[in-house]
């Protein structure tokens, strides 16, 4: 039997010691999860870290095609998400079982509260969170959880759970593209030990039509979502880019046979407008 290859990918370290694979494979809702795409990514590609959410709807599908792929659990790194609708203590700990048992797996690599905003009626938004994150940090100490994070958090967000709880979150995955740099978030999470994750690194196929984008590609003889998955990744950012297209997903791995220029760097990072792609919590309390 062939053994699948394995996508040369840097890692980058959590703050307990675990190293997340700076690329991997994002899923989602409204047609982003395709069984072949991902069994393609997996044992073509050789991609070992895959991204999923409760609210995506595709737990079970996306557990059986893993098995599948025979590529072995512990080999991959597998990140998923609490969906609002399941915050407060009981209902985290009980919705992260339901998906581990879902999915077919007995830990997850990552679990991540997906969104700061709750719906917990008499409760602050503050309140529930924090109720939230103590579920999480049982989970992580139990071993559900090899790591423990958030999503779409802001500066403030992050400074009142780190008042109100004990672990610092491993993990903040964000927006992020070349129109959507939070480079103060970013620089919040250097200082706290927080790994910083974008997705959404195309900005929804937004960067593809841009002038300083394709004369980046055109120079470096490289697609324009290549040039941006090594912008991202060259500045360190863990990078999640979504596709159900084989040759889109071969194309967004090939992204460390080259380097882009300091000067190129640049150029990518004055192209940030504030433009969001996806969700906005910049009101959220």
């Amino acid at each position: 039997m062939l053994l699948a290859p394995t996508l040369s990918c840097p890692t980058v370290p959590l703050s307990n010691g675990l190293q997340i694979p700076i690329l991997g494979l994002g899923t989602s809702h409204d047609g982003g999860y395709s069984h072949d795409a991902v069994v393609y990514a997996l044992t073509e590609c050789g991609v070992r870290h895959i991204d999923t959410a409760k609210r995506y709807g595709c737990e079970e599908k996306l557990g059986n095609t893993i098995r599948e792929s025979g590529i072995p659990r512990s080999d991959l790194w597998v990140t998923n998400k609490l969906w609002l609708g399941d915050y407060g203590y009981n209902a985290a700990k009980k919705a992260c079982l339901d998906s581990c048992s879902q999915m077919g797996f007995e830990y997850f690599d990552l679990y991540l509260m997906h969104w700061p905003e709750a719906t917990q009626p008499g409760c602050s938004n503050r309140e529930t969170r924090a109720d939230t994150w103590r579920a999480l940090e049982e989970l992580h100490k139990e071993g559900l959880c090899s790591a423990i994070g958030v999503s779409n958090f802001l500066v403030h967000h992050l400074e009142e759970l780190k008042e109100d709880c004990s672990v610092v979150p491993h993990v903040n995955q964000v927006e992020y593209h070349p129109f959507q740099q939070p480079n103060q978030l970013m620089e919040y999470c250097r200082q706290e030990g927080i790994v910083f994750e974008g997705y959404s690194p195309l900005a929804k196929g937004q960067v593809f039509n841009n002038p300083t984008v394709l004369q980046i590609a055109q120079k470096y003889r490289r697609t324009p979502a290549q040039i941006c998955i090594r912008w991202s990744i060259q500045n360190g950012v863990v990078t999640i880019p979504k596709s159900i297209k084989k040759k889109r997903i071969q194309e967004n791995c090939q992204v460390f046979g080259f380097q882009l220029e300091e000067s190129d760097m640049a150029a990518l990072g004055s192209l940030d407008d504030g433009r969001h792609v996806a969700w906005d919590p910049t009101n959220v309390e």
